[in-house]
């Protein structure tokens, strides 16, 4: 990949996007384009498909997707299933029909079955029944998968699916209905220790255990992915090192200064009961993780300070 040349990188506003955009342009890449999503509609095939055929980029990095925490997935089945196939369909087949031969396409952990044995390697994948509370976007994000081995198979182009585990960071969505664990507990944690360090309510029972990956970390994976040619179709991106919702809020709580009390409600929902992702295959091919998960958690907090008046809150 020459730093001139032009790469489009889809969902370049989001965490994990912008993120790359960073990544890249820190490595000298000069070419970099994006579009919001008042400017193209991903999930229009046509408006794609015309928008790949004028810019002809040289490859597509594809982070854009309606993403969600448990309550989303669970309030938003259809868009979560619908609109992402839209959005990954007229990339991928845009891809195809315009002659990118280098494609980068990003999905999640949630692609494999509930009780997948630990860690998850990549040859789970449809063994088994999925999570119920997040199975529309992950049978959204199986399709892009088996969608981009298709065309690597048929077409003999290289296009690769990296699956990272939960990734938190700058730029993430902050809105309690539909964040994530990490953001949504740094931001109770935050208000609860402007209200005289009030207690803290958190879902289930804390028990469950977690990965986590910094997005910067996310970002230089995807650009290793960009500048050689992998030899798999599939890679699960992470730190391979879990710890208890427990264990997160706890540290999540010393990073922010709260001095209140945590509260588990049991009566709601934990989702798996164990999601690590086995990293070997990218570790084997010459990439590993950096940033230790304390120290994510503090950058993360600091950035969520500096930015507070404008955070992300994701709406459906």
């Amino acid at each position: 990949m020459d730093k001139n040349s032009k790469i489009y990188i889809a969902g370049h506003r989001g965490m994990v996007g912008s993120a790359v955009w960073r990544a890249l342009e820190k490595k000298g890449y000069t070419n970099l384009i994006g579009r919001t999503s008042r400017a193209l509609d991903l999930k229009n095939q046509e408006a794609v498909l015309n928008f790949l055929q004028e810019e002809q980029p040289h490859a597509i990095i594809d982070a854009a997707a309606r993403v969600g925490g448990i309550l989303a997935n669970n309030d938003y089945p259809y868009q979560f299933i619908m609109e992402n196939m839209q959005i990954q369909n007229s990339l991928i087949d845009g891809a195809l029909k315009t002659g990118i031969e280098k494609f980068v396409f990003l999905g999640s952990s949630c692609i494999y079955p509930k009780l997948a044995p630990q860690p998850l390697k990549e040859e789970y994948l449809l063994t088994d029944s999925l999570e119920p509370t997040n199975e529309w976007y992950a049978i959204a994000k199986i399709t892009g998968v088996k969608a981009c081995q298709a065309i690597r198979k048929q077409f003999n182009k290289d296009y690769v699916s990296l699956m990272p585990t939960n990734l938190y960071g700058y730029f993430d969505n902050f809105d309690l209905k539909t964040s994530h664990v990490l953001p949504a507990m740094i931001r109770k944690f935050h208000e609860a220790k402007l209200n005289n360090n009030a207690d803290v309510t958190l879902w289930g029972s804390g028990t469950p255990m977690r990965e986590f990956l910094f997005v910067d970390d996310m970002a230089e994976a995807v650009v290793y992915a960009l500048e050689n040619e992998l030899p798999e179709y599939l890679y699960n991106v992470g730190s391979g090192k879990d710890i208890t919702i427990k264990e997160l809020a706890e540290t999540i709580q010393k990073a922010v200064g709260h001095e209140g009390d945590i509260v588990w409600d049991a009566d709601k929902p934990d989702g798996t009961p164990r999601k690590l992702m086995d990293v070997s295959k990218m570790k084997e091919i010459g990439w590993q993780y950096k940033t230790e998960l304390d120290e994510g958690i503090a950058k993360t907090y600091r950035w969520f300070l500096e930015n507070i008046e404008n955070v992300k809150e994701v709406k459906m």
